[in-house]
């Protein structure tokens, strides 16, 4: 257990404490700490520490935990106290299945319709992935391929379907940061490349099958770390029966 609140450096302290805007800064700056991983899966949450590295009471901080048990991303027992919540593979096989079914259709309907600033905000993401890549930082290489997928879909003005994207990213994006790889970051930039080629080609069959295989990847990729990692799953113990690995729909 943490107790040394040097250990919570990477905590942002709020830069104004307003009434009511306490809790949404804790429960923002404990949210980037487990999706980034700087809090992993599976460690208990020092509450004091907590507190004393934001420079804010227990309420706000106990609110905040409540609303990450909400999002998953939390587990507090009684008596125990709270702790980072261990990664779900069937939440994660979950989510990724409603991005392969919604993007390839988002693309669907874009083809042949997007304009030119679509092309030309394509391009500089491409460049700046290539970028962080060559630098092997990883944090901002994440953000970027965010930010591809969003490009798409603030073009088609989907707020509906973002917004469900969106809702189910922090798990998500949980699981994939322990998959970054030098070699998964080159194998991203050449899967984006594919789905960007579908747009510039006009092709709607080439761009949603690159859509769909990459996420086929990146569904591989993450199955294979979780067999060779359970225990930072919920659900490690069943990484090992015979076809639950080859249950998620490729192709």
């Amino acid at each position: 257990m943490r107790t040394d609140v040097d250990h919570y450096h990477f905590l942002q302290r709020p830069t104004t404490l307003l009434r009511g805007s306490v809790t949404v800064d804790v429960t923002n700056a404990l949210r980037h700490a487990i999706v980034t991983l700087a809090m992993p899966p599976g460690e208990t949450i020092d509450k004091g520490a907590v507190c004393q590295q934001l420079g804010v009471s227990r309420f706000p901080v106990s609110e905040a935990l409540a609303r990450l048990r909400a999002d998953g991303l939390v587990d507090i027992a009684p008596q125990r106290g709270s702790t980072v919540s261990l990664v779900r593979i069937a939440d994660v096989r979950e989510y990724m299945l409603i991005r392969k079914g919604l993007e390839s259709e988002a693309l669907r309907v874009l083809i042949g319709s997007h304009d030119t600033s679509l092309i030309e905000d394509l391009h500089a993401n491409m460049a700046t992935q290539r970028e962080a890549a060559l630098e092997d930082d990883a944090g901002a290489f994440h953000a970027i391929d965010i930010e591809f997928h969003d490009i798409i879909f603030r073009s088609m003005r989907f707020t509906r379907i973002k917004n469900i994207i969106d809702g189910a990213r922090a798990n998500l994006d949980r699981a994939r940061r322990l998959i970054i790889t030098p070699r998964r970051l080159n194998l991203t930039i050449a899967e984006h490349q594919a789905i960007f080629d579908g747009i510039l080609a006009n092709d709607n069959a080439r761009a949603t099958q690159a859509i769909r295989a990459h996420i086929d990847a990146v569904m591989i990729e993450l199955f294979a770390f979780a067999r060779q990692n359970p225990d930072l799953f919920a659900d490690g113990e069943t990484l090992s029966k015979a076809g639950e690995l080859d249950s998620f729909p490729f192709g």
